[in-house]
């Protein structure tokens, strides 16, 4: 872990190494002021050299200026560093976050995962330009300080320092305890991400039910586990602090007994103890920063560690040797194909289906029964769990996932429209396609005119997942971005099962252009959609139960047609 920690130093090591050294100025600056202290004290002072005091408090405060201008290098530098780090890492999460599974998002919250991006990394970043420039500081000044108060009294020096197992030992216990307690604390913080961005989502659900109530109880629940857990995590900081801080106050007593033993027996005399006292502080004051370092290291290792969890986590990879599809034809065969979510239960088994390129195939059923599993294979979204799928006569796993799905179109349902304009959004199926294309795209999906009626037409900004249109407009929205796509292969997962029947008309008839010339899967839930299609199988329980033409099916008398008749009979 550290080994990745410290590559994302490598772009900024001019920076890193300046910081590095204006930290090592500021702290050999610090061990001045007790030299120049003891010197007055012993010499300047006695032998009333005034010019040479006036000279050494000048000679001080130009040091200190110095000090202030790297401090201020240290503070600004140093944190456009670790932002510039921070900034790294959530690009690397995030183009990684591109390249995970369908399985991964449904195993991880979207809020839990928005905590990781800011929060850890926020975390990091503070570790990344505080952490190397208090090990310096304190390291250097530790060793300075034991020089300079060696060479003051070489025993009293020890003595304190002998103190310092002990400080180091409380640390060690207490941090532990510290440690496991903020992880806790940032699991809980995650916790309440993801249940507000679940709240703030569904709000408008929230209203149309009146559950407030219900959605203000379920958010408790999580504040309250967080506040839990911080107060765990706070307990333990403050044991922790509480701790150290009675050890170094332990030194003071030390040095008042010990060192006014030492005056008394003439092994030291008053000016160089006073400089003892006063100098100290070279000690404690590092000591001290280490400690309170340990919490801002144990922030920034438990954000590092989330990070890499995702980053760890397994990213969607080509086969070996999979090649560019380039222009597909259409043609798509399923031989034998079983599938089970997390390897439990199969959702689909030994499934044979084959549509043959330019063709229109229909699946229908009870919800449940696999046939949206179905379309989320064919594109390669999940890999089965036997059998195998066919594009073209290739296997799935000879191509390149990019060169297929550059090569299927799919409408569903829940259209998600981005928080952007209406082209921005129409643009999501080619890039690159000209104001001309993207105008003809929307007028084949039957929304040109209404754009047209807006105030800034295809400039309008249509809200968080498109709330500024209503549902018909998403969907004939999304239609327009396939058709900008232009893909041999269109995948329509129950498109318009939720739209009035007026509205299904106007996409129906979107729908029934854009399906022309290309090798169509259907999913429907109002069999009167499907009447047409060239071929038509029911699924159930997992399994392909009947398969056949309309009239094939109804004649046979079956599961279709009990489906027909009992949809017929509820449309009266």
């Amino acid at each position: 872990m550290l080994k990745r920690f410290l590559a994302y130093y490598k772009p900024h090591m001019k920076v890193f190494t300046l910081d590095m050294l204006a930290s090592l100025i500021v702290s050999l600056i610090g061990i001045v002021y007790p030299i120049v202290t003891r010197s007055m004290l012993n010499t300047l002072i006695p032998e009333r050299k005034y010019r040479l005091i006036v000279f050494a408090g000048l000679a001080l405060l130009g040091l200190y200026l110095l000090r202030m201008l790297l401090n201020y290098f240290i503070q600004y530098y140093g944190h456009v560093m670790g932002v510039k780090m921070q900034t790294q890492m959530r690009s690397d999460m995030f183009a990684h976050l591109q390249k995970l599974p369908y399985s991964f998002y449904d195993n991880h919250e979207t809020g839990k995962i928005m905590s990781r991006m800011t929060n850890d990394l926020f975390e990091v970043s503070e570790l990344a330009h505080h952490g190397p420039e208090n090990l310096i500081i304190s390291a250097i000044s530790i060793i300075t300080s034991f020089v300079y108060l060696s060479s003051i009294n070489i025993w009293l020096t020890l003595i304190i320092f002998a103190c310092v197992p002990f400080l180091l030992l409380i640390a060690l216990v207490l941090r532990r305890k510290m440690r496991d307690a903020f992880a806790e604390s940032r699991a809980a913080t995650a916790q309440i991400n993801a249940s507000l961005e679940s709240s703030v989502s569904g709000i408008r659900v929230t209203k149309a039910f009146c559950n407030a109530q219900k959605e203000q109880q379920k958010f408790e629940i999580g504040n309250e586990d967080y506040t839990s857990s911080r107060s765990r995590a706070y307990k333990a900081m403050g044991q922790f602090h509480s701790g150290t801080s009675f050890i170094t106050d332990i030194f003071n007593v030390i040095i008042l007994i010990a060192g006014g033993f030492f005056l008394y027996n003439g092994d030291i005399n008053f000016a160089d103890y006073s400089a003892f006292v006063v100098s100290v502080n070279l000690f404690i004051s590092p000591v001290m920063t280490l400690i309170n370092f340990m919490e801002q290291y144990q922030n920034g290792v438990t954000g590092f560690s989330r990070f890499l969890e995702i980053m760890d986590a397994e990213p969607e990879k080509d086969s070996d040797g999979a090649v560019d599809a380039g222009k597909i034809e259409g043609e798509i065969e399923l031989r034998n194909v079983t599938y089970a979510y997390d390897g439990e239960k199969d959702v689909l088994e030994h499934v044979d289906l084959k549509i043959e390129k330019g063709k229109t195939f229909a699946l229908v059923g009870p919800s449940g029964g696999g046939k949206t599993t179905i379309c989320h294979l064919i594109p390669h979204f999940y890999d089965v769990t036997s059998g195998e799928i066919f594009i073209d006569g290739k296997e799935i796993h000879s191509i390149t996932m990019e060169s297929l799905r550059r090569n299927i179109g799919i409408v569903q349902q829940d259209i998600y429209l981005f928080n952007a304009s209406i082209r921005d959004n129409i643009l999501y199926g080619k890039l690159d396609a000209t104001e001309e294309e993207i105008i003809e795209a929307a007028k084949r999906a039957n929304i040109h005119d209404y754009i047209m009626t807006l105030e800034h037409g295809y400039d309008t900004q249509i809200g968080e997942r498109g709330v500024r249109l209503s549902g018909g407009q998403k969907q004939r929205l999304s239609i327009a971005r396939v058709f900008l796509k232009n893909p041999p292969i269109l995948i329509l997962d129950e498109a318009t099962s939720a739209l009035d029947n007026t509205t299904e008309i106007l996409i129906q008839q979107a729908l029934d252009e854009l399906c022309k010339g290309r090798t169509t899967l259907v999913v429907a839930h109002r069999l009167s959609t499907i009447k047409n299609a060239d071929e038509i199988a029911v699924v159930s329980e997992g399994r392909i139960i009947e398969q056949g033409t309309h009239a094939s099916l109804i004649e046979k008398n079956g599961a279709y047609a009990d489906l027909y008749a009992l949809q017929f009979r509820n449309n009266q």
